[in-house]
């Protein structure tokens, strides 16, 4: 049995997350796991640096070092959590527009990668990576680790794989669903390319 399959899934992977992590770097001007920060933030507003870090595969310290950043910057700021004993982190309106800056660059890579496939092409390679994303899904803290960088606007927590793959998440009934960037925050190209018919 021939290793060519899973040789080329290898570059790809490499490529693409090269680009990627350029791009999102990029856009949150900072290297590291800001960026993933801020896309989680953004969409799931609230969590504290427990929660926060375990998205974001970090230690506690260096989960706290992104926060400090995020906050000196003025992207984020700490509010009480929902005990009064925790802290919770909320992006401020520039928060929220760098991580739709993260998420509009990630989107054009993404975007330019698949671009030599048609609409055909596209139908079944979205079939086959739902089927490996749901398979390679171990539990509910490495779906969210899979997860950090996605675009719930592009991707619904109901139709994601790897989300069913994990099984339902307990939450407290004080923290809200994750939801998308609001629209305001988001290019026009990104808005276009992710409506019915859009490439």
């Amino acid at each position: 049995m021939s290793d060519r399959l899973e040789n080329l899934l290898g570059a790809l992977v490499l490529a693409v997350w090269d680009s990627l992590s350029s791009a999102a770097e990029t856009a949150a001007g900072h290297p590291g796991a800001l960026a993933a920060g801020l896309a989680v933030l953004a969409q799931d507003p609230g969590l504290g640096i427990e929660q926060l870090k375990r998205q974001l595969g970090r230690t506690q310290s260096a989960t706290v070092r992104v926060v400090d950043q995020l906050v000196a910057e003025g992207r984020a700021e700490r509010r009480a959590g929902h005990d009064h004993r925790s802290v919770s982190v909320v992006l401020t309106d520039r928060g929220t527009a760098a991580a739709a800056r993260v998420l509009d660059a990630r989107s054009a890579v993404l975007r330019e990668a698949v671009t030599v496939l048609d609409a055909g092409e596209r139908t079944v390679l979205t079939a086959m990576l739902e089927k490996v994303l749901a398979g390679i899904t171990a539990d509910r803290a490495h779906a969210e680790q899979i997860c950090r960088l996605c675009d719930l606007g592009a991707c619904p927590l109901p139709a994601c794989p790897v989300e069913g793959a994990a099984g339902p998440e307990p939450r407290p009934a004080s923290r809200p669903q994750p939801r998308p960037i609001p629209r305001r925050y988001r290019s026009n190209d990104v808005r276009s390319s992710a409506s019915p018919g859009g490439r």
